[in-house]
């Protein structure tokens, strides 16, 4: 079954890649004349049995931004501690209020187009479309032992949390949700979560 998944995740990746191709051209030469610095973010993150990798991400702050708000964001969260946006979502990860975020990176994640050069990773075998999401190292260092389990599978650019109220989820509903994933994975519920994510991603830039 493992190789189904992974015919899959190639043919779906590679497929997206080509057709966001134009949509990478445009974002480059928005992202170059906003603010110097390269256009892809690379950050280290863990994916399946807890191994380090490289994620790929379009630049949405600038060059050398501070992670330290981010990092205490993420202990936060991971402590019960959900803060409240200025828009009055949780937003897991998308801190609304953040300088470091520059104006077209803050079109990119509202409409996910950040996430694009993971299908990279994808490719590589890393990352696959459906999968919880992969955890930063500092993140996971105050995890409790039942999250572990969520690092059997490789992490993904989609999951359940994601098609099920995405922005609307604790970050011990989140991490159940990938842990679901982990127990109850199949062929079908890959499917459906796929088809799922785009209406999910409309319905969030909507809201």
């Amino acid at each position: 079954m493992n190789r189904v998944y992974r015919l899959f995740d190639v043919m779906i990746a590679a497929g997206a890649l080509l057709v966001a191709m134009p949509v990478l051209a445009i974002v480059a030469v928005a992202l170059r004349l906003e603010t110097p610095g390269p256009m892809i973010f690379r950050q280290q993150r863990l994916g399946m049995g807890k191994r380090p990798f490289t994620v790929y991400k379009l630049r949405t702050m600038c060059a050398e931004a501070d992670p330290t708000v981010h990092r205490e964001y993420v202990r936060q969260l991971v402590d019960g501690k959900e803060r409240q946006q200025s828009d009055g979502r949780q937003n897991l990860y998308k801190l609304v209020a953040d300088d470091r975020i520059t104006r077209v990176g803050r079109v990119l994640r509202r409409l996910s187009l950040d996430e694009i050069p993971q299908l990279y990773n994808v490719l590589r075998g890393e990352m696959s479309i459906v999968g919880p999401r992969p955890v930063i190292s500092y993140e996971a260092e105050i995890y409790p032992p039942a999250y572990d389990r969520r690092f059997q599978v490789r992490p993904g650019l989609t999951g359940l949390w994601q098609v099920s109220g995405r922005s609307t989820r604790t970050y011990h509903q989140m991490v159940m949700m990938d842990i679901e994933w982990v127990e109850q994975r199949s062929l079908r519920l890959y499917l459906s979560i796929v088809a799922r994510t785009p209406r999910a991603l409309l319905g969030r830039t909507a809201a």
